[in-house]
């Protein structure tokens, strides 16, 4: 970490001074900034305009004197404050003294990094640091001419952060840690964090992250991917929003891997397996190739390292165009030289054309140790909404497998089942007709999923609350339709399991 103060982007405070950063935290939250304040004071739609990178709402909702708007202006708008109207709020000489705050000009104050207020699950007030101007937003284009800047709290670091299961563990790692959001989130339930980073400098600003949010330490340690974690140490949870642009080359630290096309997410996901205890949850972002005459979901598969269950999402899919022209403006390229920017275009175009690349998915990966002779594998794509946070719906769906795994179809008719919550029937057909063409369950929680049943499916769906077992259910349905129900109970286990796997069953223990 010593070496962060050497880059070329402006110096970091002290990361050693955690006295100063907790009379920080005093002082920002006296002053009630806090995620629920910035709405309060911004209003959703200047809120939301800070997402976009646009600040000009903001700037208009704090041209006033109240501590607040000084303080959105300081350390979020990189604005240069007067020094009087900073020291009525902050301690000035010992931010000056470490590095939190420099001067700018003969009587004005200005931020050296952007802290972005951030509530956690629990209703924490957390803080997160970032260097400056990417507490909101994104990088904005500061990444063409700042290579080792590390961005604050993004979409996808929220989308991390949602799908992580959250339950007691003895040892977290975050790797990749950025601005340290995943390890700030992990203190909450984690005994013990490691926070690794290739970037020294993101390593100092996790530290700042951690000790302005009052959350523990973390064990910080720079290196690639598992290189700083030694070969004798196992945990309970990994997570990683790893640099998984697949690019040429590796200009910008905070999203270029630096190996060719997917190779650094299929070499995280592999290599995680055997540094997960039993039971243990692995959860990455990732980028992935679909190759001309590959099946994207065999390539993803053949990532699976051996005792691992596994579920793969694709969330969305971009052609080669539309994925280069994402991350040349997220570099701020679209706005430099034209020259430049088609050369660059073509660099891109060109390396997926080596490769034959005809297209990019992007989504979510989750390894759980096991030891079931047979380890569950599901690649799904699923581009529709859903309900963050999926934590808990995550975890219950590999707690379903154990169940489904754990009991033949003669077992799981001697079961109990119960509706998962929040789950409708549609019916579909025509305006007027007798009967409908076919039934559709939703859920409205979770993943959201629908999925079509036949009348069976659909009548054994809404009987179950757990009082009968499937098999009692089915006898009861096979009387009402006139069917045999030896034939019923042989022909439905497949449905229920699809329904249990899917979550709109969830078995009664």
């Amino acid at each position: 970490m010593s070496n962060a103060s050497q880059s070329p982007l402006s110096p970091l405070p002290a990361p050693d001074r955690p006295e100063v950063a907790a009379r920080l935290r005093d002082a920002l939250l006296g002053a009630s900034f806090t995620a629920d304040g910035l709405l309060e004071l911004l209003g959703a739609p200047a809120y939301a305009a800070l997402a976009r990178s646009e600040t000009v709402p903001a700037l208009r909702a704090t041209r006033g004197d109240t501590p607040l708007e000084m303080l959105v202006r300081l350390f979020l708008l990189q604005q240069p404050v007067p020094h009087a109207r900073v020291a009525n709020v902050l301690p000035v000489d010992a931010c000056l003294a470490t590095g939190w705050l420099k001067h700018a000009g003969a009587d004005e104050l200005a931020a050296t990094v952007d802290v972005r207020p951030y509530g956690g699950p629990g209703g924490e007030d957390w803080f997160i640091v970032s260097d400056l101007g990417c507490a909101v937003g994104g990088a904005g284009g500061i990444g063409s001419r700042d290579e080792g800047v590390v961005l604050g709290v993004g979409g996808a670091s929220m989308t991390l952060a949602g799908i992580t299961v959250r339950t007691p563990v003895g040892a977290a790692l975050d790797l990749g840690t950025g601005s340290g959001i995943q390890a700030l989130h992990a203190a909450r339930h984690a005994t013990r964090v490691t926070a690794t980073d290739l970037n020294p400098r993101a390593l100092h600003i996790t530290g700042l992250t951690l000790a302005l949010s009052g959350a523990p330490a973390a064990d910080l340690r720079e290196g690639s991917l598992f290189t700083p974690v030694r070969d004798d140490e196992t945990y309970d949870l990994i997570v990683s929003n790893p640099p998984f642009v697949i690019s040429p080359g590796a200009r910008l630290t905070y999203r270029d891997g630096g190996m060719g096309g997917d190779d650094l997410c299929r070499t995280l996901v592999q290599e995680a397996g055997e540094r997960l205890n039993e039971g243990g949850f692995a959860q990455f972002l990732a980028n992935w190739q679909h190759v001309e005459g590959e099946d994207w979901q065999d390539r993803l598969r053949s990532w699976v390292p051996r005792g691992c269950d596994a579920w793969i999402v694709q969330r969305e899919v971009q052609d080669v165009n539309q994925y280069a022209e994402l991350w040349l403006r997220d570099a701020g390229d679209h706005e430099g030289d034209a020259a430049q920017y088609q050369a660059r275009y073509d660099a891109w175009l060109d390396e997926f054309e080596a490769r034959k690349v005809k297209a990019v998915g992007f989504g979510w990966i989750t390894l759980r140790r096991t030891s079931a002779a047979v380890p569950s594998l599901t690649v799904e794509e699923w581009p529709h909404p859903v309900e963050q946070p999926l934590g808990d719906t995550i975890r219950a769906h590999f707690d379903r497998l154990d169940h489904l795994r754990g009991h033949d179809d003669a077992a799981l008719l001697e079961g109990h089942f119960r509706l998962a919550a929040e789950v409708v029937q549609e019916q579909v057909g025509l305006p007027g007709a007798e009967d409908p063409e076919h039934v559709v369950l939703r859920q409205n929680r979770g993943m959201r999923r629908a999925t079509r049943v036949d009348t069976v499916g659909a009548g054994f769906a809404g009987v179950c609350d757990g009082t009968m077992s499937a098999g009692r259910i089915l006898d009861a349905i096979a009387q009402l339709i006139g069917e045999d129900p030896v034939l019923l109970r042989d022909r439905t286990p497949a449905q229920i399991r699809l329904l249990v796997e899917q979550g709109f069953l969830d078995p009664v223990r």
